[in-house]
């Protein structure tokens, strides 16, 4: 079993480590990210999850496009998207994702959205149709749409696979335990056959999936956790320390030292999952093109 590196935040009088402090770098570039993004009236999960790496991403020219609105129908108590009623569908958003990928210079184009569970297909085909306006104006970018679980709909599923996606990315979140008190309306089994059937369906899709530490997790449940994600042959995984987004989220229970990430993500690797990047501020879209271009083989392994 690993030492223990963490930090009970009940049991520490400094609330934020310092390896969580991050500067904030919003300059020209950053600048011009955000000037696109509100010309095209575009919601991004950097600005309304409130993404700590939000501006080193614009400054990179990188942002992570949000459809389906920016309300969301269910009520994870860790997410800081806004939750309520839901709007129409904007049926020209698709196009408007298309032209303002291609005004970023894109290379490797990251689609998210909020969960509508109110919708028959639970926006599989705004999905399919956002990935096809992309490939439209960028034919030669990877595009990687990180999903909600569609009610376990794989008609839904099947419609995303097919509209010419490089990788199919959806959360697990945390360990199975935590689900009912962090995620309830959820199911953890669910999301891993969502995993599981896309490997299944369509081998040629990278898979990858997203964990958030801090939660109230034991290292026993995480290992376990990294032995369902090989079981499904997910080959991608990202780890970050959870952070409340307000004061009426799930509260962090710890904060996790960086040497404990680098130390799961070796076990990961071990256990069977194929190309992990692990760290406090790692989000599941953070550095997206990077893990994929390892997974492909394009790019030699980095501290990450």
């Amino acid at each position: 079993m690993f030492r223990s590196l963490n930090i009970n935040v009940h049991d520490s009088a400094q609330r934020l480590p310092s390896w969580l402090r991050k500067p904030v770098r919003d300059d020209e570039e950053a600048l011009r990210v955000r000037k696109i993004l509100k010309e095209y009236h575009l919601h991004t999960v950097c600005q309304s999850a409130g993404c700590p790496n939000k501006n080193e991403c614009f400054h990179a020219a990188t942002a992570t496009f949000m459809i389906l609105g920016d309300v969301c129908m269910r009520h994870c108590r860790f997410c800081g998207v806004d939750k309520g009623r839901t709007q129409p569908l904007d049926p020209d958003e698709p196009e408007r994702i298309g032209e303002a990928a291609a005004r970023l210079g894109l290379q490797h184009v990251v689609i998210t959205s909020v969960t509508r569970d109110d919708l028959p297909d639970g926006g599989a085909d705004h999905f399919a149709r956002t990935v096809r306006a992309v490939r439209n104006h960028l034919p030669k970018s990877t595009i990687e749409v990180l999903i909600p679980d569609f009610q376990g709909n794989e008609e839904a599923l099947l419609t995303v696979l097919n509209s010419g996606i490089d990788v199919l990315n959806h959360n697990v979140e945390t360990v199975p335990r935590l689900y009912p008190a962090v995620r309830p309306e959820a199911d953890f089994k669910r999301s891993l056959t969502i995993l599981q059937h896309t490997k299944f369906l369509r081998p040629s899709i990278k898979t990858k999936t997203g964990l958030m530490l801090g939660l109230g997790e034991s290292e026993e449940e995480v290992f376990s956790l990294f032995d369902h994600l090989a079981e499904v042959k997910c080959q991608m995984l990202t780890i970050g320390q959870y952070l409340a987004p307000n004061r009426n989220a799930f509260p962090v229970q710890t904060y996790i030292h960086p040497a404990q990430f680098q130390r799961y993500k070796e076990e990961a690797i071990r256990r069977g999952v194929g190309w992990v990047m692990a760290g406090p501020l790692v989000r599941s879209s953070y550095h997206a093109e990077e893990l994929f271009k390892k997974s492909k083989g394009d790019l030699r392994e980095s501290s990450i």
